[in-house]
Order: structure tokens, then C-alpha cells, then sequence
């Protein structure tokens, strides 16, 4: 990496990266521009046929393409572009094994899937179902109470929250569970209803579902009793009689009952506050756990405004479905979108080897000795037309970067504030982290406007895997608390990691 002078803008920085590889030249031939991929980016894979395809693909002048060589404005096109974001892009596409059985993965799950608002009087709505599963979820939640008419109900039960069918949920998981993924959809009916809706039920699904339902046992070939993503069928848990054929719901006790006398298509669900608490007393036990059952976690009910928990501590201990409330903004949700953004999107994301082992028993909760550090360097340059807020003031933005993984991994830190600068602030900022856990961690840039001496407000944030991690220079796209591209403002950073 070479330190270069502090120009006022990214596009500044990109021409003093073009200057020391094109050696006083103006255009950099495809020798010195596989140089820049290979000491910089770290793509240590490239070859000259590869800078040359560069060159194809981001350079416009002729007679340089014809020469094989790239000019600054081609360069600033490919720092500009996807070959340079901070999300490696094979991850775009699903890449991992989709073969293990279900307990191996991270599953996109949501709690109280059908509200749009709070626990106590807010709406249900389809189109709650419908945004969850373009979101990658995988795992729907549907409360279930006896209706009018013999016509099953979904709501948030003895609430003023309004009422859909239960009919109309299916149909519309029938049209959008396949829209974005096409692995498979839990239901967790959370059933309420008598046994004569029951069979209402029972009829809305085999007859709305159709052969998309999974309403037989399936000849598979996994370490376990769960099948593997790739059968891509809609899967029902909970009570509801023969239809449920996997992921059967039972009561936890004890993680010695569990391993005694739990069959591996049973999984336990619980609230956040008691898997808290084995989490932390038990944690190699709940690794473990998780590596024979699925294990379901919701917010605590007091969470009536449909607030969220850090869903990063129960990802710690293997917890495979870490159901949040879609429909709440913020911290968690952002974690959420950029754990599962792995992967394709798919809404499956493997779990990490050190997850899975039985060999080596690990605990979050414990400092990890014996395994040497990942020491990771981020040098946060500069921005680019960050969205101003409603009120049309100018931001004093500054980038706050955080490690989200096991608790002593966590970490934070800010670059200074640059004063009324929206448009090309310049930070400069060196941080550096020692992470024990990669594979566990996520990244998240948040960029802050300073309002206060200790106050600032959320300008846009991104969250990603450490091991969707690029190295070199690289741009960091920017999305609204919502989870929208707040495209085209983005962050310039350098990134190194041994």
C-alpha cells in the first residue's frame, strides 16, 4: 500500500493510484495495471489476459484498447465498478455446499411475519409476507386463531392488531416463496385454532400449496434425519397433524434431554431470554445442540414495539433459525441483511467449521487461545455524495466502523468529522482490529452525522461478512436504515487482513 497525498477527492486518490503504477505515462499499459492487481487488490489469481479483458471492458478511447493499455478515465471506471466493490462478487451467486442437511446452515427467519407495525395495534398485511420473502427470508412466521365462517384468522393473539385469512397468507406465500430463492420456506404456524379449523388448515395447504408442499418424508442421503436445502419445497413446522413432517416443534428442557431423547426433525424454540442465558453459562453445549437439532429464537414478548435483539450472539452458538421483526429498522435488521446478502442471497448461509467440529469444542464466551489472531486494517479515505437529511442541512459526517462477531472480537471505532461536507468528505482515518473469530464476524460501515458534542444521527450504513471481505482499494456501497441502495453515495477504503 503507498501512502499518497491527501487529495480533496476519492477521484483525487484514484489519480494519484493511476499515477505511481502508469510511471509518468499517460495512459498504464496492461504489465502495470496487472502490478496494481496483484500488489494492491490482492488478486493474486489475475494474469495479463485478465488485465487485458479489464481494459476491454472499462475503456472507451480505441487506440489505447487497441495498444492494451488504459487511460485514467478507464481506470476511474474500473475503481468505480463492481470488479472493485468491497463485497467479493463470486458471493453474489450461491457458491456454498447446499447439500448438508438443514442443521448446518444459518436460515433468514422472521418473528410475527404478517405485522407491518407494533405488537399491540398494528396492522397485518400481506404484503408484510411479501416483503420478507423478496428479502431472502426463509422461515415465516403465522399465528393462527379461530375465525368467522370457519375461516381461520392470522393476527397477533388478545391485541387490537387487525386480522387477515389465513387462506390469503398461503396464497400469497404460494406466489413470492420462489420469487428471489429457490430453497426451501419454513412455515411456523403457531396454532391456536380448534381442530375443525385445524382441517381448514390442513385444506388451504395441501390445496393452495399443491406440489410445492413437502408433506412427505424425503429419500436423502445427509448425516441426519433433516434434509438438505436443495429440496426446494415449502416445509411446515409446528402442531399441525400429518402435514408436518419435518422441523416438529418441542419443548426445551435440558441439553442433556435434547441429546438423549430428541429426534434430529424436532427442533426447540425459544425466547431470547433464556437462550441468552444458556448462551452464556452453557455455550459449548448450545454449539453442540445446534449441530443435531434446529433451534429456533424469537424476541422476548415485552418487546411490544416490535424492537429487535442483536441476533449476532445466538449466530455465536450455532442457533440456526434467529427469527427478528422485518418490518423494525436498525442495528439488527442491518446485521441480519448482511449476513444472509452471503451466499446469493439465497437466504441459506453456511455455518463456519469452527460451528460444526466436534473435535474441538468451542464456546464464544471464552477467549480463544491457541488460535492466532486475524489482524484486520481498514483506512477509511473518503465519501461521495452522502444523502442529505430532510431538512437540507449539511452534514458534518464522520464513518463509524464496527466488528460484530464473539464478545471479545466486538469492536468499534470513528474516523474524525469533517465539517459541511456531503458531497467528497476526507477522512484518511488508519483503524486496526484483532479478531480471534473471522468466520463468525461481520463488518458493518455506518456513516453518522455529528449533530452534537455526543449526539449524531444515521446517515447510511453496510454490513458484510469478513469473509465476503476484499482486499485493497475498494468502495462501500451505502443503504438507508430501511435496507434500500442509497446509491450513488458510497465510502473509499483500503482493506488489509493477515
Amino acid at each position: 500500500m503507498r501512502k499518497s497525498k491527501a487529495p480533496s477527492t476519492r477521484r483525487g486518490e484514484i489519480q494519484n493510484l493511476f499515477n505511481n503504477y502508469a510511471s509518468g505515462q499517460t495512459t498504464l499499459p496492461a504489465s502495470s495495471l496487472l502490478g496494481f492487481l496483484h500488489k494492491e487488490q490482492m488478486e493474486l489469481d489475475a494474469d495479463e489476459a485478465a488485465a487485458e479483458s479489464l481494459i476491454e471492458k472499462y475503456e472507451i478511447e480505441e487506440k489505447a484498447v487497441e495498444s492494451q493499455c488504459m487511460t485514467f478515465e478507464g481506470f476511474h471506471r474500473y475503481m468505480e465498478s463492481k470488479d472493485c466493490c468491497i463485497f467479493e462478487q463470486t458471493h453474489t451467486s450461491v457458491y456454498q455446499d447446499m447439500n448438508q442437511p438443514l442443521t448446518s446452515y444459518f436460515i433468514s427467519s422472521s418473528h410475527n411475519t404478517y405485522l407491518i407495525g407494533d405488537q399491540l395495534v398494528g396492522k397485518s398485511h400481506l404484503d408484510a409476507y411479501v416483503s420478507a420473502l423478496r428479502r431472502g427470508c426463509r422461515c415465516l412466521e403465522i399465528d393462527c386463531w379461530d375465525g368467522p365462517g370457519m375461516e381461520p384468522i392470522v393476527y397477533h393473539g388478545y391485541t387490537l392488531t387487525t386480522k387477515i385469512l389465513f387462506k390469503d397468507v398461503i396464497t400469497t406465500v404460494e406466489q413470492h416463496a420462489f420469487e428471489v430463492s429457490v430453497y426451501p420456506v419454513i412455515l411456523s404456524l403457531e396454532n391456536h385454532c380448534s381442530k375443525e379449523q385445524q382441517e381448514v388448515m390442513a385444506h388451504y395447504l395441501t390445496s393452495i400449496l399443491g406440489n410445492k408442499l413437502l408433506d412427505v418424508r424425503l429419500d436423502h442421503q445427509t448425516t441426519g434425519d433433516l434434509p438438505s436445502p436443495n429440496k426446494k419445497r415449502v416445509v411446515v413446522a409446528e402442531k399441525l397433524s400429518d402435514l408436518v413432517i419435518y422441523t416438529v416443534s418441542v419443548k426445551f428442557i435440558s441439553f442433556g434431554h435434547s441429546k438423549d431423547s430428541q429426534n434430529s426433525c424436532e427442533n426447540t424454540s425459544m425466547a431470547e431470554k433464556k437462550a441468552r442465558k444458556l448462551a452464556k453459562v452453557s455455550g459449548k453445549d448450545f454449539v453442540l445442540h445446534n449441530q443435531r437439532f434446529l433451534s429456533r429464537i424469537y424476541p422476548a414478548g415485552s418487546r411490544t414495539s416490535s424492537s429487535n435483539y442483536n441476533p449476532q450472539e445466538f449466530w455465536n452458538v450455532g442457533s440456526q433459525l434467529v427469527a427478528l421483526n422485518f418490518q423494525s429498522p436498525g442495528l439488527p435488521m442491518d446485521l441480519n441483511d448482511g449476513r444472509f446478502q452471503d451466499n446469493g442471497g439465497c437466504g441459506y448461509v453456511l455455518k463456519p467449521a469452527v460451528l460444526m467440529t466436534s473435535e474441538r469444542c468451542f464456546d464464544p464466551s471464552c477467549s480463544q487461545r491457541g488460535i492466532p489472531p486475524t489482524h484486520l486494517l481498514l483506512k477509511v479515505i473518503s465519501g461521495s455524495n452522502l444523502p442529505l437529511p430532510k431538512s437540507g442541512k449539511t452534514l458534518d459526517p464522520f464513518v463509524r466502523v464496527e466488528i460484530h462477531g464473539i464478545g471479545s472480537d466486538c469492536n468499534r471505532k470513528n474516523t474524525s468529522t469533517v465539517k459541511n461536507n456531503s458531497l467528497n468528505p476526507f477522512w484518511d482515518t488508519d483503524m486496526n482490529f484483532r479478531i480471534s473469530v473471522p468466520d463468525l464476524c461481520l463488518v458493518r460501515f455506518c456513516v453518522r452525522d455529528q449533530t452534537g458534542f455526543l449526539s449524531s444521527d444515521f446517515v447510511g450504513q453496510y454490513t458484510l461478512p469478513f469473509s465476503s471481505l476484499k482486499k485493497g482499494y475498494r468502495w462501500v456501497p451505502l443503504w438507508s436504515r430501511d435496507g434500500c441502495s442509497l446509491d450513488p453515495a458510497s465510502l473509499f477504503v483500503f482493506v488489509w487482513y493477515s
